[in-house]
């Protein structure tokens, strides 16, 4: 495990996913794709148990990740192994969707099944509901050559999101290696 030593003790290493979630007790998240199972754990965590936390895992790596995650850190996370192009929720059943593209997720995705995936997202939110996007900015310089983290390609999900018909689509925030992207659900999208 690689220690960094510019990090105070005690720091919070999902502090900011968190915060860029929004995450409060009682929400009701999904979470797509599990590239690192502790990110999942510290937002599952702050619904509490008046909330839910589900997590859709597009393969048995993903599952075991998210399981691993949830059993370390003590919360409660439902995890369905199925394709992210068939979320198996009804209409309107979350607050928040998550989407885990740091390990290349979407960006690996045939354009198709992108387009299913971000749809069915947003039958799942409820109306004004939120889908935040977190992906890996690409290492450069000295840090590429010294990490060996694990990303996926880059991928701009502005364009995919406002396409399928969220709202107010814009990157929050490029920090300690992830960018944030939020879209919201409109309150009548037309959709069924």
């Amino acid at each position: 495990m690689f220690l960094n030593p510019f990090r105070r003790s005690g720091d919070d290493p999902f502090a900011l996913l968190v915060g860029m979630a929004g995450v409060k007790l009682g929400d009701r998240i999904v979470q797509i794709g599990c590239a690192h199972g502790g990110r999942l754990a510290a937002v599952a965590a702050k619904v509490g148990l008046s909330g839910r936390a589900v997590a859709i895992a597009p393969d048995e790596a993903s599952a075991a990740r998210a399981e691993k995650g949830a059993r370390d850190a003590g919360v409660l996370v439902e995890i369905e192994t199925t394709p992210t192009t068939a979320i198996p929720s009804a209409a309107d059943a979350f607050d928040v969707a998550l989407v885990d593209d740091t390990g290349g997720l979407l960006a690996t995705m045939r354009a198709e099944d992108r387009v299913r995936t971000v749809r069915e997202i947003l039958r799942v939110l409820r109306a004004a509901g939120r889908v935040m996007v977190i992906g890996a900015l690409p290492r450069g310089g000295l840090g590429a050559l010294v990490t060996r983290a694990q990303s996926g390609p880059p991928f701009d999900a502005v364009p995919s999101l406002t396409a399928e018909g969220f709202r107010a689509v814009r990157k929050l925030a490029e920090r300690e290696g992830l960018v944030f992207v939020e879209g919201i659900k409109p309150r009548e999208t037309g959709r069924g």
